[in-house]
């Protein structure tokens, strides 16, 4: 219980980090929308373990090297920015679904992306966000303590990827239930598209600010 007031402060920043519109949160529903539950939950796992990514170089120092070297993080941010507007030229090329008897877009779509590709398409989404560089870099400087010991901080870590891999996949479900799905019905595909919309921004945000 020594670190439970740390913990607290880090879950807290943790979820208005998470709930805050970003990459992840656009491909999950752009997921959710074009290729249904199963998919989108794949791809929560992958945002997930992408996190485990940025732990793994917080606890070593990297994320500090990174954030410190202006080469280095722009080469990340204009590699982030491609990736993102690669996912929103996919979005954007939405449109009406061939089977009108179909209710959902979910439905008509869900058998297009295999596992493996929804899995790395969450992994990359969030690996080669920068901004998630930054935010781990804070956590790990200014609300960890130094003097935190490494088992405590690994701790803390295992739980900000599992947190994340449930939030995404609770989006997911919501997304997909019957009744929002039936809202969402055979207009989903402009939800796609206001999702490529705001890749791009994204991606113009990472090269431009």
């Amino acid at each position: 219980m020594l670190y439970l007031d740390e913990f607290i402060t880090i879950a807290l920043v943790h979820l208005v980090a998470v709930a805050s519109p970003g990459p992840d949160f656009a491909i999950v529903v752009r997921h959710s929308v074009a290729y249904g539950r199963r998919t989108a939950i794949v791809t929560s796992i992958g945002i997930g373990m992408a996190i485990l990514l940025h732990v793994a170089y917080s606890l070593v120092g990297l994320s500090v090297v990174i954030a410190t070297t202006p080469w280095l993080y722009n080469v990340i941010s204009y590699l982030a920015a491609a990736y993102l507007v690669y996912l929103a030229i996919g979005a954007l090329r939405s449109g009406p679904a061939k089977n009108p008897v179909t209710s959902t877009v979910a439905q008509v779509n869900a058998d297009k992306m295999s596992d493996k590709k929804a899995l790395w398409t969450g992994f990359l989404t969030n690996g080669l966000n920068p901004k998630a560089t930054l935010f781990f870099l804070s956590l790990f400087t200014a609300i960890i303590d130094a003097s935190t010991p490494f088992g405590v901080k690994l701790g803390y870590g295992l739980y900000l990827a599992v947190a994340t891999g449930l939030w995404f996949c609770f989006l997911s479900y919501l997304l997909s239930t019957s009744k929002v799905a039936q809202l969402l019905g055979q207009k989903g595909y402009w939800l796609d598209r206001i999702m490529g919309v705001l890749l791009l921004g994204l991606a113009a945000k990472l090269v431009w600010v």
